[in-house]
């Protein structure tokens, strides 16, 4: 199993397609580092020699914010926001939709399936 950047990239996935396990790394960002390291998108991850895996690895670190340092660079943005008192930052702390999304319907990602109206949640009394 290679390991890239503190993440363990799956052995019988194309390189291609194991490369956007590293948190920061997608597949347009996957697709720029193999071409740079000049690596068949199509090879195994298991068929990597040590050679093409270390250029892999120089790449990632060398251009690229990832995992932890990324997780840390987004949380401490959010929490800049809620700290100046944004309207983002308000709606980051409150779980709502952040960027400009309505919410008296379609926001059941960031909600949760909550429905808030009079009617639901209420069961109806059986007649007998």
């Amino acid at each position: 199993m290679v390991r890239i950047a503190g993440v363990n990239i799956p052995d019988n996935k194309q390189i291609l397609f194991a490369l956007p396990y590293i948190y920061g790394v997608g597949p347009s960002s996957a697709e720029r580092i193999l071409e740079e390291t000049k690596i068949a998108k199509s090879k195994l991850t298991k068929d990597l020699t040590v050679e093409e895996t270390n250029r892999i690895r120089g790449v990632i670190e060398g251009r690229f914010t990832v995992e932890g340092d990324l997780r840390r660079k987004i949380s401490g943005d959010i929490k800049r926001l809620k700290d100046i008192k944004t309207y983002r930052g308000s709606r980051h702390g409150r779980g709502l939709p952040v960027r400009g999304q309505r919410t008296k319907t379609n926001s059941r990602t960031r909600r949760g399936n909550v429905r808030r109206t009079t009617i639901s949640g209420k069961r109806k009394v059986e007649k007998k």
